[in-house]
């Protein structure tokens, strides 16, 4: 991912930081509200949506990351499984289905507590998101259209590749 030119720079509102990282890649965003960006990052297996929220009282800073997948009703038990499995593989963020519109998300939420986001935390924050939903939407991807079992559906995504062929 690429950096700005001062990663020290920061900003008392974090989404000043993240909408000039947005801007260095060219990704489509919205400024909607003084608290929240949405924006549009191509990646490996579909679109995702970006949504950075900030709440100055509690000097919070919340992104969610969601996919091009709706997970109807009768489904959702079997996603539920595979996000407990997956999220006990996290260590920053969790997989996260909105039960309102069955969207699976990922999110990650900071503190900043009397301080100031960095561009650096940002940046850390946008490719934490990306990467982790990259990581993992083969697996939701295996269990909704590929009938696998959400064990069979995490460890198919988790297989890692040695060598060349």
């Amino acid at each position: 991912m690429a950096t700005l030119a001062d990663p020290d720079m920061t900003a008392n509102n974090p989404l000043e930081l993240i909408e000039q990282i947005v801007a260095s890649h060219d990704w489509p965003f919205d400024r909607s509200a003084d608290g929240e960006l949405t924006v549009a990052v191509a990646g490996t297996w579909c679109e995702y949506h970006l949504c950075a929220s900030f709440r100055d009282h509690e000097r919070a800073l919340q992104l969610t990351c969601a996919f091009d997948i709706r997970v109807a009703p009768p489904r959702r038990a079997e996603i539920a499984q595979l996000l407990v499995l997956i999220n006990e593989q996290l260590w920053l963020g969790h997989f996260d289905l909105w039960s309102q519109e069955g969207v699976l998300m990922f999110r990650y939420g900071m503190l900043l507590g009397g301080g100031l986001a960095t561009a650096g935390q940002c940046e850390d924050l946008i490719e934490i998101a990306i990467g982790e939903c990259e990581r993992f939407y083969p697996a939701f991807q295996l269990l909704l259209w590929g009938g696998k079992s959400p064990a069979d559906a995490l460890a198919a995504a988790l297989f890692e590749t040695v060598g060349e062929a």
